[in-house]
This record gives C-alpha cells, sequence and structure tokens, in this order.
C-alpha cells in the first residue's frame, strides 16, 4: 500500500461536468429560445453565505445558465419571501429555486423550502425529492451527496458489497447520502455525535463519509487502512497566530497515510456540490 492516499479531484471533475453541461446548454438554448435560468434567494448579510451565492452566480455564468438572483435584507418577512418563491414558481424563466441557508432565526426555513414547485427544487430538498430518492424514483438529488456519488463513480470506486459509514445525520447531506449508497448496493451504517466509540464503527467503513462539520474530527486512527475518505466538512479555524484557514472533518494530513483515497479541503467535495446544482438546474430546463 502507498503511504499516501490518492486526491479525489473535485476541483477538476467539477470543471469538467461545467464543460459538458455548457455544451448541453449551448445545443437547447436555440430550439427552447431562452437559456436554463437559477434563482438565489439570499437573506442578510452573511458573509459566508454571500461568498457561496457569488460562487454560484459565477459559475451559473461560465455554463451560460441565466441569475435571477434576489437579496433580501436580514429584517425581510416570512410572506415577503413566500411571495418571492410563489413568483418564482410560475416564471417560465426560471428553471432552479434555491433558498440560501442559513436563514435568519425569525424565518421558517423548512416552511419557506415546501413552497418550492418540486421540479424547481435545484437543492433538492423538497419533501417530495427526498421521498422519490427513498423510492428509487428520478427526481431531483441532494447536491452534495450527488456530488460525492459521482467523485465515486469518476474514480472508480463502486459501492456494491461495500461497507459505507456515513457519520452524520442532516437532511442536507447524511440521510440523503446514506440513501444514495445504499441505492448503489453499498452496505451502511449512519453514526452521528451520540454514537458510542465513534471510531470502532467508523474503522469497519471501506468507505468512510464525515459531514459533521466539526474540525478535524477524525484521526488516523478511526480510519481502517485502504479505505475511501470522503471529507464533506469545511470549518473554518484560526490558529495561535490569527491566521485562518479551512479544514475538513478529517484530520487529513494523519488520515492521508492510511487511507487509499481522500478528498482534499478545499477543492473536493465543495466544488462538486456547486457542479451538481447546476446539473439539476439544467435537468429541470431539460424537463421542462
Amino acid at each position: 500500500m502507498s503511504s499516501t492516499a490518492l486526491l479525489l479531484d473535485g476541483k477538476a471533475l467539477a470543471n469538467s461536468i461545467q464543460t459538458d453541461l455548457t455544451q448541453q446548454v449551448q445545443a437547447l438554448q436555440a430550439p427552447k429560445g431562452r437559456p436554463p435560468g437559477l434563482a438565489v434567494l439570499m437573506v442578510g448579510d452573511n458573509p459566508a453565505s454571500a461568498a457561496y451565492v457569488r460562487n454560484k452566480e459565477r459559475a451559473c455564468a461560465n455554463v451560460g445558465i441565466a441569475s435571477f438572483g434576489q437579496h433580501f435584507p436580514a429584517t425581510a418577512t416570512q410572506a415577503e419571501l413566500t411571495q418571492a418563491i410563489a413568483a418564482l414558481n410560475v416564471d417560465d424563466q426560471v428553471d432552479g429555486i434555491l433558498v440560501q441557508l442559513p436563514l435568519p432565526e425569525h424565518l421558517d426555513a423548512v416552511a419557506l423550502l415546501n413552497q418550492i414547485d418540486p421540479d424547481k427544487d435545484a437543492d433538492g430538498l423538497h419533501p417530495v425529492n427526498l421521498g422519490r430518492l427513498v423510492r428509487g424514483e428520478p427526481g431531483l438529488r441532494s447536491c452534495t451527496p450527488a456530488g460525492v456519488m459521482r467523485l465515486l463513480e469518476a474514480y472508480e470506486v463502486n459501492p456494491i458489497g461495500q461497507h459505507a459509514v456515513v457519520i452524520g445525520r442532516s437532511i442536507l447531506v447524511g440521510k440523503p447520502q446514506a440513501l444514495m449508497l445504499l441505492e448503489a448496493d453499498a452496505t451502511v451504517t449512519i453514526a452521528h455525535s451520540r454514537t458510542p466509540d465513534l471510531g470502532a464503527i467508523a474503522r469497519m467503513a471501506d468507505i468512510l463519509v464525515v459531514a459533521v462539520g466539526r474540525p478535524e474530527l477524525i484521526t488516523a486512527d478511526m480510519v481502517k487502512p485502504g479505505a475511501i475518505v470522503i471529507d464533506v466538512g469545511m470549518n473554518r479555524i484560526t490558529d495561535a497566530s490569527g491566521k485562518s484557514r479551512l479544514v475538513g472533518d478529517v484530520n487529513f494530513a494523519s488520515a492521508q497515510s492510511v487511507a487509499k483515497m481522500i478528498t482534499p479541503v478545499p477543492g473536493g467535495v465543495g466544488p462538486m456540490t456547486v457542479a451538481m446544482l447546476l446539473q439539476n438546474t439544467v435537468l429541470s430546463y431539460h424537463a421542462r
């Protein structure tokens, strides 16, 4: 076994997916008479959210997707946002709608997500789309776990018969990720913050997906030698000298010496999430 794991380069794969989507959009645009459209709704001035939204809009522009972004003040009401979503649901220029999370505390995010037309649900988080995933029916899929599956496929990691352990149970990543791995014929264990002896469970994984939002929680001794390690975490930490950097939920330096393949942070899963968002938008553009 090599002393250093192979890096799963999400950035390079995301770029190639974007190139492919650009060609699809160019081919479809003339017969449809318009480009695909994505509307990102952002509320308030969370700097991380603002950076994500800029990133998404830049990626849209690269592929030829029109952006119908709307930025609301932090004081926006539930009624104003509900009304904005209702208008986008019936707007023929818009194929995908996304509410940038987290929202200010006075807003009910779940109620707003439920207002989105499931066929324009670019994030794949509507209960109808999650239901389609549970039933194994076609539908828009949650972007981050779908991106993880594409990354595994690109590096010829076949989940059939493998033991996959997903650490984290959020509706954004953990639960849909477990369902997608199950659909791909892996044997799936879900662990989380209340799991006793997390290390023992993690060490059973042929494919280990970590999505808990705890910086460098997973260390080398929690990784089975030769495992595939997918780090969904994005945590900004500040060192003693006051310099900040992004780290994942996996201690990369130590895990890299044990794993067979590992995703870097940044440059692993993050770019894949954006690529899948664009793909969902183009899929609903195709379908409409």
